[in-house]
């Protein structure tokens, strides 16, 4: 027996004339000059910040003996650091392990390079100790108490966490002497590269550069376009109300830049995975960031899309609207980089975009605001020679910030997403009540 043919209800003919609508818009991208364009302005812009990216994991960072120990201050032939480990007195040549019986060979002074590296339990998160003195030299003999215990806790040799009982930041690194002094610049450098490398492509390359280019190019004409050509009496001639339209047209346009954006996510994330610094082959651990901004960069897309395509419905010359809004959102980034609590960004975009890949480092790096501070003592602060900052300290310190609602991150995405979505359903409204407003020529 044949079944009686369902009845259209009013959710699947929606669903048909939007898939019509996007469906051509689709068909429309693929056939047009500019899009190839535009999407090979944002790969070549890309690429090149990738290139930099690559170029400086392959180079040797220098290693700095930070404490000295590695010098040979009498010219007996021993380095300090072993001197001091065997208790004789570096400043006296006739004075080294080589007058004991049996003579014990000097060390070579690379050996006392790094000798020390940062020990920290990268799971704190709240006022704690940290830290380990690698080479002995903090709990010798001959180490006074005052050294040993510098940061007066009364446990030896270690460092003090001074994290804010209010926000859980850390406010300060409080080191016995010789602890940690001497860190391996290369490994630490070339991780804070990596981080911040994902952070800037992440906030500036996918959300800002992708986020906003491929809108004002791609979303601005999607209904004035048809409306210059004469082609949109085709449309509003069938069955399908004029806000089905202009969202079919935005569904469309997402139809072609949300696989693009996925597709360069995915192709830059394997670069960085096999040339990140890593103890495998690949940095699997960094598929939670990825994921993150690729997902910033797709919400971004939807709201500037609508945005921008409300924008060219309203004015033939809509892009000249949209660049002031571009301008805007630049500036509510670079805010969110110093100031991720002004109230200002909750007025943007971009503010609530960056929150999600903030709130994903979090996630992805528990340890990342102690990871910076690391990098910026530099193992001097507290040491008994000299310290700096270590390389990639101070451009990680830039890219990375709270997410300022003062929230967890996960309920953080949740939220970031829904005032996302929010502002796309706000600019939907407002777009397709522009459009039945004008009149068709």
């Amino acid at each position: 027996m044949i079944s009686p043919p369902k009845k259209d209800n009013v959710f699947r003919a929606l669903d048909r004339k939007l898939g019509a609508v996007a469906e051509f818009t689709m068909r429309q991208y693929r056939t047009k000059l500019s899009t190839w364009v535009v999407m090979g302005v944002g790969f070549i812009a890309i690429a090149i910040i990738v290139l930099f990216y690559v170029d400086s994991m392959q180079q040797e960072i220098e290693a700095i003996d930070n404490d000295g120990d590695s010098m040979d201050w009498d010219g007996d032939g021993y380095p300090t650091g072993q001197e001091r480990i065997y208790g004789t007195d570096p400043d006296n040549p006739d004075s080294n392990p080589g007058t004991f019986s049996p003579p014990i060979a000097p060390d070579p002074p690379e050996k006392w390079i790094n000798e020390d590296d940062f020990d920290w339990d990268l799971s704190a998160t709240s006022d704690t100790t940290a830290g380990y003195d690698d080479d002995g030299d903090c709990r010798l003999t001959d180490t006074t108490e005052s050294q040993k215990d510098r940061n007066r806790n009364n446990v030896n040799c270690d460092i003090i966490l001074d994290y804010s009982e209010i926000r859980g930041e850390l406010n300060d690194i409080h080191s016995d002497g010789f602890v940690d002094e001497d860190p391996d610049e290369e490994k630490y450098s070339k991780e804070a590269i990596h981080r911040a490398f994902l952070l800037a492509i992440g906030k500036m390359g996918f959300v800002f550069l992708l986020g906003i280019f491929l809108p004002l190019f791609l979303a601005t004409g999607l209904i004035r376009e048809e409306m210059e050509n004469s082609t949109m009496h085709f449309m509003i001639a069938k069955p399908i109300a004029r806000r089905d339209i202009f969202l079919g047209r935005v569904v469309g346009y997402l139809g072609i830049v949300w696989p693009y954006v996925i597709a360069m996510g995915i192709i830059v994330g394997l670069i960085s995975g096999f040339a990140g610094p890593s103890d495998g082959f690949f940095r699997f651990a960094d598929l939670g960031m990825w994921m993150a901004i690729i997902f910033a960069t797709m919400m971004a897309t939807l709201v500037y899309g609508m945005l921008f395509c409300a924008l060219g419905t309203l004015w033939k010359r809509g892009i000249v609207l949209a660049l002031p809004f571009a301008a805007w959102e630049l500036g509510m980034a670079i805010v969110s980089f110093n100031a991720p609590s002004a109230s200002i960004l909750r007025f943007s975009v971009i503010g609530w975009s960056l929150n999600i890949i903030d709130a994903a480092s979090l996630i992805v790096w528990p340890n990342l605001g102690l990871f910076i501070e690391m990098g910026l003592w530099g193992g001097g602060h507290n040491s008994n020679f000299w310290g700096s900052e270590l390389e990639g300290a101070g451009a990680l310190s830039v890219f990375a910030s709270d997410t300022g609602l003062g929230i967890s991150p996960i309920a953080t995405i949740a939220v970031s997403t829904f005032v996302l979505l929010f502002q796309a359903i706000i600019l939907w409204v407002i777009g397709s009540a522009v459009f039945k407003g004008k009149e068709i020529e």
